[in-house]
């Protein structure tokens, strides 16, 4: 099996793992007719604390999670292919932001559902390529730019005619994922640099500090 083939079965382990959770749980409530939304973020409410972690994971139903599966899992695996050492910071960091800034700012309400994650890694994801100058994560950036670029509007509030869409979960996902482009962006994968480039580097410029440790001093200090 080629290297690039590990990778990307090792980059599909958390994501598929969440992915499968979400949808036990929306089965499990399908199958015993109740209803766990009371388990996601309750604003300002101490009830709505385990909501942070939790709320992801439950749905309002299979076509809220139908929606939301596809462009969780192509981001998620892109997220851990390409990020995979800083992928479960990044992950984590936008799910716990997200869900706090919620849970401080959002409306009298039970918010779920995993949209605040995706759009917390469509952010990350395109922040740091074009961050980065790195040709394959530009091309990445613009792949997310494209696909999910109608998103930003997702984050507005009043943009959407339905009371029932958490704008709140969107703007915290958006917000989140810039801060952690910005924050890793000198980790992680870089833009290659070609050999002119590094010579030019590693010449020193005329009058620079580090002249001083080729030439031969003009006098000698003494104690």
């Amino acid at each position: 099996m080629s290297i690039e083939k590990k990778r990307f079965h090792a980059a599909l382990i958390v994501p598929l793992f969440m992915l499968i959770l979400m949808w036990i749980e929306r089965f499990a409530e399908y199958a015993f007719g109740i209803s766990l939304a009371f388990l996601g973020i309750h604003p300002l409410h101490a009830d709505g604390l385990p909501g942070i972690i939790l709320s992801p994971f439950i749905h309002g139903g299979f076509k809220h999670l139908l929606a939301n599966s596809v462009p969780f899992l192509i981001l998620s695996v892109a997220l851990f292919y390409f990020y995979r050492n800083l992928a479960v910071k990044v992950l984590l960091f936008v799910w716990l932001m997200t869900g706090i800034w919620v849970w401080i700012m959002g409306r009298e309400a039970y918010h779920i559902g995993a949209s605040g994650l995706i759009y917390g890694m469509a952010s990350f994801l395109f922040f740091s390529g074009v961050i980065r100058k790195n040709t394959q994560l530009a091309a990445l950036a613009l792949v997310v730019a494209f696909l999910y670029g109608s998103m930003i509007w997702g984050a507005v509030p009043g943009f959407f005619p339905k009371e029932h869409i958490s704008w709140e979960s969107h703007l915290g996902g958006l917000f989140s994922g810039l801060v952690m482009a910005i924050y890793y962006r000198k980790s992680g994968p870089q833009r290659k640099k070609y050999s002119w480039e590094i010579e030019e580097e590693a010449e020193p410029e005329p009058g620079d500090e580090t002249d001083a440790y080729w030439k031969k001093p003009d006098t000698t200090l003494r104690k």
